[in-house]
């Protein structure tokens, strides 16, 4: 099979704009993103609406393509990207533009997840750990996933699920494995197609999550497991505790 890595990479930000060239450790965030799963893929490209990150991605060597300003998601700036690249390729990595610490056994992860014929959709997910605490899982920004005996999703939310009726809430972690939600995904090319025409969905205005409406739809989305955990910069102050990370396992 052959995978192709899609970055979105927008220039407005409310929380942080121009983020993609916000340098960290003296390369840009889209590089950093870019060099980390460009050895994993097939191929990479950065699919951006502003031509100022176009030209940084052709000053380190990257590949680039412009893409409209109006996309809602990642997801549909992705499949505009893939057709104007060329189809050839069996499943799109959607890599977000501000993780630059994802590693390269998340992207081997997630290709596992297309051993099974089956896979329409997959992402990953971190099991939180009772050092985490209930603050983490609490979260609403870091959505919780359950999953099925085939490691399927049944649900995301922003709400801690499930709610473990028969146990004190400090001893959840105890009793139950809960699933931080990693927003990575990939799609075959014929299902990218599909979700990009899907309108928006009930529980997916709820919650603030597109994946809700790939499941509202009835499309599976397969599920793998990471114990990485990664950084990514939403804000000016997210980049300094990326600097700070970077420095701490700077090889």
């Amino acid at each position: 099979m052959k995978f192709i890595g899609i970055i979105p990479a927008r220039y407005a930000s409310t929380r942080f704009p121009a983020k993609p060239l916000a340098v960290l450790g003296g390369k840009l965030v889209v590089q950093r993103v870019y060099e980390q799963v460009c050895e994993v893929l097939d191929d990479v490209y950065v699919a951006t609406d502003n031509e100022q990150i176009e030209a940084a991605v052709q000053d380190f060597g990257g590949k680039v393509v412009m893409t409209s300003v109006h996309h809602k998601s990642g997801t549909d700036r992705c499949y505009e990207a893939y057709t104007k690249v060329g189809k050839g390729y069996d499943v799109i990595v959607n890599i977000q533009g501000d993780e630059p610490f994802i590693q390269p056994s998340q992207l081997e992860e997630l290709k596992l997840c297309f051993h099974d014929p089956q896979t329409e959709i997959a992402t990953l997910v971190k099991p939180f750990t009772e050092e985490d605490g209930m603050e983490a899982v609490q979260n609403p920004n870091s959505p919780k996933v359950v999953v099925n005996k085939n490691m399927n999703a049944l649900y995301f939310s922003r709400s801690i699920i499930p709610y473990q009726r028969n146990q004190k809430p400090e001893d959840w972690c105890k009793h139950h494995i809960y699933y931080k939600h990693i927003g990575l995904y990939a799609y075959r090319a014929e299902v990218l197609e599909a979700i990009t025409s899907l309108p928006q969905s009930p529980l997916e205005m709820a919650e603030s999550l597109e994946q809700l409406r790939w499941l509202e739809n009835g499309y599976k989305i397969k599920v793998g497991i990471t114990k990485v955990e990664t950084i990514g910069i939403d804000t000016p102050q997210d980049l300094m505790k990326a600097e700070q990370f970077l420095k701490k396992h700077a090889k």
